[in-house]
């Protein structure tokens, strides 16, 4: 059998990929599988690596900040529609997927177009991207993240399956989590983080928290991302004078262990960060990333606020005396806080990747 996989731009829809496609290999070996990306995206780096055959077109994501930027992005898509047939046509697969990305909806197109192609999306948002509403109508089944995107897609076939989790996540046991990071296990545990490059927002919040309020008998992770740490370390001075034990780092490569260890994150609200939260239960303060396209981490958020598994501050609002009276009342509500955490569990869905393979592999 022969596999084409598609998505890019971002982590949150290269590693889904990336997971579908190892699965496909461990259920079936001989699968050829050929990953389309651009050259511009992370999946340029992060799929070779992963060891699977890479190819890329030629195309940009519809930068809508001037009519002539958007006009420049749209002159490339009759290309990469001509680059991703030339594709299709030569590795000849018998199905495709798109995982999500500008990337995917050409390489998808082109599938829809192949005899004898079988294609396949995966949305991953609450509120599906313009690319995957167009997709649902000509793809053999649309595959969910969040049952709330189904009332916006006009689809041959819907099956919610959740988004694919790293096996570290599902694994990850707290007592030695906290272990690991030498944090004591009787005292309340915040983690920010904002992803690899880190969020502007979240990081001046937790630098006013820590410089200017009364926060006690509270150790805290804070992930500042990679271009803040620097700046934020030599701001900060010397913590370990704090009351507060506090883990500053730029990254971490064993995040699965903050985010056991944690009893309340504040973060974005991208789809595979919340896919990994409801795994450990894990309630949050949300401040989604204000610029993604369509509003569609605010839509992520609102869905598990309706669900009250999460609370959330709009990023324009979000400083250092919203997050402490957030804080404050959250760690001092123990059952509403369980409540919140049993809420988020509940949108778990540790199987998805099985559903998947089960409906592409059919």
């Amino acid at each position: 059998m022969k596999v084409v996989i598609s998505g890019g731009g971002t982590g949150g829809h290269i590693y889904p990929a990336l997971a579908v496609a190892r699965g496909i290999k461990n259920r079936l070996p001989d699968t050829d599988i050929l990953y389309v990306g651009t050259r511009e995206g992370l999946e340029n780096k992060i799929v070779p690596a992963a060891g699977f055959d890479f190819t890329t077109i030629d195309i940009s994501g519809l930068n809508r900040s001037s009519i002539l930027k958007a006009s420049a992005s749209l002159a490339k898509f009759p290309k990469s529609i001509f680059q991703s047939w030339s594709i299709i046509k030569q590795f000849q697969p018998d199905m495709v997927l798109g995982t999500g990305g500008y990337v995917s909806f050409p390489v998808v197109s082109a599938g829809t177009l192949f005899p004898g192609c079988r294609t396949f999306i995966h949305e991953q948002n609450a509120f599906p991207g313009i690319a995957n509403r167009n997709l649902a109508k000509k793809v053999d089944c649309t595959m969910i993240n969040f049952p709330e995107a189904a009332r916006h897609l006009k689809a041959k076939n819907i099956k919610v399956t959740g988004l694919p989790v790293r096996q570290e996540i599902m694994e990850v046991d707290k007592g030695q989590a906290m272990s690991k990071l030498g944090l004591e296990g009787n005292t309340f545990t915040l983690l920010a983080f904002g992803g690899s490059k880190g969020a502007a927002s979240i990081n001046r919040a937790m630098f006013q928290l820590l410089q200017g309020y009364p926060i006690n008998d509270i150790q805290i992770i804070w992930l500042t991302g990679d271009d803040a740490y620097e700046d934020i370390v030599k701001q900060m001075g010397d913590t370990t004078a704090s009351p507060n034990k506090v883990m500053i780092k730029p990254f971490m490569n064993n995040i699965e262990d903050a985010l056991a260890a944690a009893d309340l994150a504040i973060c974005r609200a991208g789809a595979s960060t919340l896919s990994e939260l409801a795994i450990l239960g894990l309630p949050a303060i949300l401040v989604p990333y204000p610029y993604a396209a369509e509003s569609h981490q605010e839509k992520n958020a609102r869905a598990l606020i309706e669900k009250k598994a999460a609370e959330m501050v709009i990023d324009e609002f979000l400083d250092g005396d919203t997050l402490y009276k957030k804080l404050e009342e959250l760690r001092k509500n123990k059952n509403g806080l369980q409540k919140m955490s049993l809420n988020m569990k509940k949108e778990a869905r540790p199987d998805a990747l099985n559903k998947i393979l089960d409906i592409i592999l059919k």
